[in-house]
Parts: C-alpha cells; sequence; structure tokens
C-alpha cells in the first residue's frame, strides 16, 4: 500500500477517501485540539499529531511515497476576506511546501477553493506551482464540482496534483461518473432521515443568512455545506424564501411548513461521509469539522486516479526487472 502522510487533517473526509481507495494513511497532523477525539475515533490505525505545521520539522514526519492535505480555504475564498498570502492563514501553504520539498513524496495532492485560481489571485497560484515545480514536481490542477462525482451538493474545488519529474507519470484527473439526469439529489441522500434527522443547530436567522436563497428542493442537490451551524443550508422540507428587497428574503408567511437547518447528520451525508462516522465534538464544532472536509466520495475519484497512476509505474519497473533477468 502506498504510505500516505495527511497535513490540515481536520477530521479526515480527505483521508478516509484516500483510505477507500486503497491508501494507507501513517500519520496524520491537524492544529485544531477539537477534532483530535472524533479523528482518532474515525481512523484507529493512524498517528495524529496536534500541532500547528508552522512548528514541525521534517524529521518528525515518517517517509512516505504520498502527502495530501488541503490548507486552510478561508484566505483564498471569495466570500471570505479574501487576503490570500497576505493572511497567515495563506501562508500556510508555504509551510505545506516546505515540508513536500523536504520529505520528497512520490506524489501530493493539495485541495483549495475556488478562489484560489480568481483573477484576484491567481499571481499568487501561479507562485504556488513555481515553487512546486522548483522542488522536482510535475504539476497539473483542476476545478471539479463534486457532484459530478456522486456527491450530493454544488460544491467546487480546486485540487493540485504534483508527482516527481522523475518518475515521468502523467496524473489524469478522473472523469465525471454523474451527469444532470444522474446527479445524487437530496431525496436520495437524505430523504429517509427527515423524520430523525439528529442533532439540528436552532436559533435566529442573520441579515446575512437572509439575503440569499438557503433552499435546495428533494430533486435537487444541495448547495455547498457549510462550516457553521448558524449559516447551514435549510432543509428541503422548509418554506421557500421569498424576495422581498435587494439582499433580503423572509420565508413564506403562507406556508405552514416548519423551518430548519439541516442536521449535522444531514450535512455528514451531503459530504458522503458513511453513518458509522462519529462527531463527537461540541454542535457548532461539528458542523465546522464537516463544512471544512473534503467530501469522501470526491476525494476517492481523485486518489484512485493517484493510485492507478503511481501503481502503473511500480508494476512497469517489476515487469522490465523480470524481463532483464529472464534474459540473463
Amino acid at each position: 500500500m502506498l504510505r500516505t502522510v495527511s497535513l490540515f487533517s481536520g477530521c479526515g473526509g480527505l483521508d478516509l477517501g484516500f483510505e477507500k481507495a486503497g491508501f494507507d494513511i501513517i500519520w496524520a497532523n491537524d492544529n485544531n485540539k477539537k477534532v483530535e477525539q472524533t479523528y482518532n475515533t474515525n481512523h484507529k490505525h493512524t498517528e495524529f499529531i496536534v500541532k500547528s505545521i508552522v512548528d514541525i520539522q521534517p524529521d518528525e514526519i515518517p517517509e512516505c511515497d504520498v502527502i495530501i492535505g488541503g490548507p486552510p480555504c478561508q484566505s483564498w475564498s471569495l466570500a471570505g476576506a479574501g487576503k490570500g498570502k497576505e493572511d497567515s492563514r495563506g501562508q500556510l501553504f508555504y509551510d505545506y511546501i516546505r515540508l513536500i520539498k523536504a520529505k520528497k513524496p512520490k506524489a501530493f495532492i493539495a485541495e483549495n477553493v475556488k478562489g484560489i485560481i480568481s483573477k484576484r489571485h491567481i499571481n499568487s497560484f501561479n507562485e504556488i506551482v513555481e515553487l512546486f515545480d522548483e522542488a522536482g514536481y510535475k504539476v497539473t490542477f483542476k476545478l471539479l464540482n463534486a457532484k459530478d462525482y456522486g456527491v450530493p451538493q454544488d460544491r467546487e474545488r480546486v485540487f493540485i496534483v504534483g508527482i516527481l519529474k522523475e518518475l515521468n507519470l502523467d496524473y489524469n484527473f478522473p472523469e465525471p461518473t454523474h451527469t444532470k439526469e444522474t446527479y445524487i439529489t437530496l431525496r436520495e441522500a437524505i430523504g429517509d432521515l427527515e423524520d430523525n434527522p439528529g442533532e439540528c443547530y436552532e436559533g435566529s436567522f442573520s441579515s446575512m443568512f437572509m439575503s440569499r436563497n438557503r433552499k435546495r428542493n428533494w430533486d435537487q442537490v444541495g448547495f455547498t455545506v457549510q462550516a457553521s451551524g448558524r449559516q447551514a443550508q435549510l432543509h428541503p422540507s422548509s418554506p421557500d424564501m421569498i424576495v422581498v428587497d435587494k439582499d433580503k428574503r423572509i420565508f413564506d408567511p403562507n406556508s405552514d411548513k416548519k423551518v430548519r437547518r439541516m442536521s449535522v447528520r444531514e450535512c455528514a451525508r451531503i459530504q458522503t461521509f458513511p453513518d458509522d462516522f462519529q462527531f463527537l465534538s461540541t454542535l457548532d464544532e461539528n458542523y465546522k469539522m464537516i463544512g471544512n472536509a473534503v467530501p469522501v466520495e470526491l476525494a476517492k475519484a481523485v486518489a484512485n486516479e493517484l493510485k492507478i497512476t503511481l501503481e502503473g509505474k511500480s508494476k512497469e519497473l517489476c515487469n522490465n526487472k523480470v524481463s532483464i533477468s529472464d534474459t540473463i
């Protein structure tokens, strides 16, 4: 199995996808103590270290074939402050590069928000790609939408894949497995939870929440799962949101439906976490770790292609050795 190190692990959505694809996650790291119990419970065979990546030295990380991770996305998000590398969180991308350069795995994968390739941040993004190139990697990247890979939500994310140049390999991103006609709908994903949704965030709805439509219907995919209970999208059984002014909506006053946000388990389903995956922090933190995760099935699709790429090279080398010995 390909020995894999995970950085910026969170609760381990990316890790679980790679595990499902046959990778061996041997070591993981996150600086958030609040995700530790959740990670350790769901990834029992992985050593999990709570520490800032800034303070991690290369010799603390075991030798590995692959490094994966999703450096904090808030700095590159168009919905957030968008300070990019000027934000301390944006700078963490450079620590990711530092450790990859030092450990020299066969391959790495980095995931981030769509905003990182926006006009505002493209120069910084190109700088990051150049640094990976200088570290010895052939880099390719692509914007993927999770709904195209069996995930019941609109979620666009950039994946950067690097392969050691000396391996002379090309990574090909996975072809979509789902189309408009076959997208997994909310009914398929969470319909059976309607009467038993589990824990839900309850409370008032902010003006920011009410400025946009937050409801998708049963026959649609969900919105992007947010890293916040307060901002969690509405359940499809909720009343519609009606526009009454610019950036202002209200719940349909003529509806007798109950207004409620998606529950923790419903959000987890939309992120394609299995039902036996346990979230073991506070309600707010559980929403946060789910929303920050890479959808498991999307991670698995990306990982499958990487495994094919790397193991294909291994098989080629093995076959070459056999043919040489046969001629002696």
